[in-house]
């Protein structure tokens, strides 16, 4: 792989635990112990840093390089001819983006390619942070993309999501009203109580399920703006469990919290008939934490 301008300057181990997240831990330490990393040629250890624009080059073992080691790691909730449900797990990004590395749709594809080469590559309808985990639908022919993101844009849908919040919210359950702003240059929105130029409104509501130093929330969904539930909350004064973009470090690291505490844990569509098989259907899982 080439080393893209944001990993410039990185620790190798770093970098790698985030391009190959489906490699694990222990197999990234015996790469490395066994030298089998280069830049530009060159072996390097997992402290050595990066330059963007160098050729990194991983050789795996065999039993960890064969094809059924990336899409084993893909967790299926439900498929039919039209959609592919999946459970993402947090660090893997859904497509494409700086951090470079294998995608969910990547994963997807290659799962539906197994059983039909010539089949639509799955497209995504919605999108999940990369340190999000939880439920993300993949269509499986173009009609289905046009429905599926028709009903995403119309909002005729319920999604769900769990996460773990700093303190005790009051009150205990609402619907709150904002408006967002993307600041795209640093790669961050803000929250603010009245709109301004750009501003999209926000709709995000919460109930609690245990109060505490660190509250557990389920949060509706009712807008879908980048980042809205984690800014949204921090506004509000109740940041993320594991947030350090939106939320407390402090806070983070008295909790030994190394992964963001925010899993979509439900979806339910209405199609208006257009996919039977999914209409009025909740999709549950249980969060990791």
């Amino acid at each position: 792989m080439t080393v893209p301008p944001q990993a410039d300057g990185l620790r190798a181990g770093d970098y790698l635990r985030t391009a190959l997240p489906d490699l694990p831990e222990s197999v990234l330490r015996r790469v490395f112990d066994a030298r089998d990393i280069k830049l530009d040629g060159v072996r390097i250890s997992r402290n050595d840093r990066l330059t963007e624009g160098s050729c990194l080059k991983i050789y795996l073992p065999d039993s960890v390089s064969g094809n059924d080691t990336p899409v084993s790691s893909l967790s299926v909730v439900y498929e039919d001819d039209d959609v592919l449900l999946v459970n993402k797990r947090a660090g893997i990004s859904v497509e494409p983006d700086a951090r470079g590395g294998v995608t969910l749709t990547d994963l997807c594809r290659e799962f539906v390619r197994r059983h039909d080469p010539d089949a639509f590559p799955p497209a995504a309808c919605h999108r999940l942070d990369n340190k999000t985990c939880g439920l993300c639908l993949f269509a499986k022919t173009p009609e289905v993309l046009d429905i599926l993101q028709d009903v995403f844009r119309q909002r005729k849908l319920e999604k769900y999501y769990i996460c773990l919040v700093r303190g005790i919210m009051k009150p205990q359950k609402a619907e709150c009203r904002a408006w967002l702003v993307k600041d795209a240059r640093r790669a961050k929105v803000r929250v603010t109580d009245r709109p301004e130029p750009d501003a999209k409104p926000i709709i995000t509501g919460y109930e609690t399920l245990e109060s505490g130093p660190v509250s557990r929330l389920r949060v509706h969904l009712i807008t879908g703006r980048t980042h809205q539930i984690r800014a949204h909350l921090a506004a509000l004064g109740h940041p993320l469990l594991g947030d350090d973009l939106y939320g407390d470090r402090e806070f983070n690291r008295r909790e030994k919290a190394r992964s963001l505490k925010l899993c979509a844990v439900s979806l339910k569509l209405d199609t208006d008939g257009r996919l039977p098989a999914l209409d009025g259907r909740s999709f549950v899982i249980e969060p990791p934490f």
